[in-house]
């Protein structure tokens, strides 16, 4: 973990969807199970569900098919291409409030965060997902830059997603904070040069994502309210 980046006064904020803002694990793996089952391809267990949500949804659906990218690279790309398109097809459709809603505590701290700070989001499943995910749970009008995997140069942990995002917002990305659950995460707002911060009630456990370079790791949504509100406080 790092410690050497400074989180105070920050002027935007933003966030990793899928195990941050949003309880959607059991959406995820339901539609991924189902898309592997039509492709005849076997099962996965929850771990390495959670294991692959660092990847972007093709390389994950790849990995899942038990390909592998340097020995069987053009078959990977390729299968994990079409089962993306299937699983997205499927993923975004499913998305409520039943299956994708924030955590608890979550539209709070979002409503929480001045006026003044610009927010974003940065997902590695495709933009559409993180689209539908932040208009359920009404919060989109709060977003000023919504990004996935598929409308960026390159997917995390490339800090591309990030540099667009902060583009978007009309900020520097040392003026920003990340907020995520995967290594892939801290290591995105490591190569952008902005400060990281990891959560802990996601897909990755306590020391992944304390090998990561996070400037902070939370531990609970009270943890990263009080984190955020000391990072802004003093921003004009």
């Amino acid at each position: 973990m790092s410690n050497k980046f400074s989180i105070k006064d920050m002027k935007g904020v933003i966030f990793d969807v899928d195990g941050t803002l949003a309880d959607s694990f059991q959406l995820g793996f339901d539609a991924t199970q189902a898309v592997l089952k039509q492709n005849g391809i076997s099962p996965i267990t929850p771990d390495e569900y959670h294991e692959g949500t660092r990847y972007t949804t093709p390389v994950r659906l790849a990995r899942h098919a038990g390909l592998d990218s340097e020995t069987q690279k053009e078959e990977f790309e390729s299968a994990g291409a079409k089962l993306a398109d299937e699983f997205d097809g499927l993923y975004v459709d499913l998305v409520n409030m039943e299956t994708a809603a924030f955590f608890d505590g979550i539209p709070e701290l979002v409503s929480q965060i001045p006026p003044n700070v610009k927010v974003g989001a940065l997902t590695n499943a495709c933009v559409a997902y993180a689209v539908a995910v932040l208009g359920t749970n009404g919060v989109s009008e709060r977003f000023s830059s919504i990004h996935g995997a598929d409308d960026v140069p390159r997917p995390k942990p490339f800090a591309d997603g990030l540099f667009v995002c902060c583009k978007e917002m009309g900020l520097q990305p040392s003026e920003c904070l990340y907020v995520g659950d995967s290594p892939s995460d801290g290591e995105a707002a490591h190569a952008a040069g902005m400060g990281a911060v990891g959560v802990l009630w996601g897909s990755h456990p306590p020391e992944k994502l304390a090998a990561a370079p996070f400037n902070v790791v939370c531990s609970s949504v009270v943890e990263l309210t009080s984190v955020l509100s000391q990072s802004y406080a003093k921003s004009k």
